[in-house]
């Protein structure tokens, strides 16, 4: 019976290994690079406060819950990805596509928030997920042609409910929520807010992020 004798590791294995160990570092230091202006932003609009508790109007998601991969539609039918919502603040609506009088306010209070918001207004994104197959009503179908647009998706409604969530005793329609460029959900607007102090949410969140967020994807 012949032994067949292992090859010794040679300097050039240990070389190799070596290689691809500082690599994985640099890439893991590059990530942090990356995610330290987010990390540095929110944890000083989330935790350094002067009064040392939220001042926040809205309701701040911790953890802040990821955009999944939802399967989202034009309203042709064609098929959106997800992820070309990230890249600007989103403001998101979520409902059928009738439109009573709540959802012709809540069409109203995006577009009012946003042009509060002035010279930062680009950064800001109005989304629209429409949670089921009907034709669009009147106010909807007016939004198209606002300036700018509401982005009008079609979306299944239990996904979005597994990301998104009203509070205690109130249903997904009657919010407001704000998505970050990261594609994070990071904060839910009360139910008949007051736009005053949701923009004044808004500005901070802009401000606390101007470092490492720009207007347009």
């Amino acid at each position: 019976m012949t032994v067949h004798s292992v090859d010794a590791p040679t300097l050039a294995d240990e070389d190799a290994r070596g290689r691809t160990r500082r690599g994985r570092v640099r890439m893991l230091l590059v990530l942090l690079a990356c995610a330290a202006p987010v990390i540095a932003s929110y944890f000083t609009y989330f935790v350094i406060r002067p009064s040392g508790s939220s001042t926040a109007y809205g309701t701040l998601i911790l953890p802040t819950k990821s955009l999944p991969d939802l399967a989202l539609a034009d309203l042709d039918g064609r098929p959106v990805a997800a992820r070309s919502l990230r890249g600007q603040w989103l403001l998101v609506a979520v409902g059928p596509a009738a439109c009573d009088a709540a959802c012709e306010q809540r069409l109203f209070m995006q577009r009012q928030l946003r042009e509060m918001l002035g010279r930062e207004r680009d950064r800001l994104d109005k989304v629209w997920l429409i949670t089921d197959g009907a034709s669009l009503a009147e106010p909807l179908r007016a939004a198209l042609t606002a300036t700018p647009a509401v982005t009008l998706l079609r979306a299944d409604a239990a996904a979005v409910a597994a990301w998104l969530a009203p509070e205690p005793g109130r249903t997904l329609e009657q919010h407001l929520y704000i998505v970050d460029p990261m594609g994070e959900w990071m904060m839910r607007v009360p139910a008949e807010p007051e736009p005053s102090r949701v923009k004044r949410d808004l500005d901070r969140l802009l401000r606390a992020s101007s470092s490492w967020d720009r207007a347009g994807r």
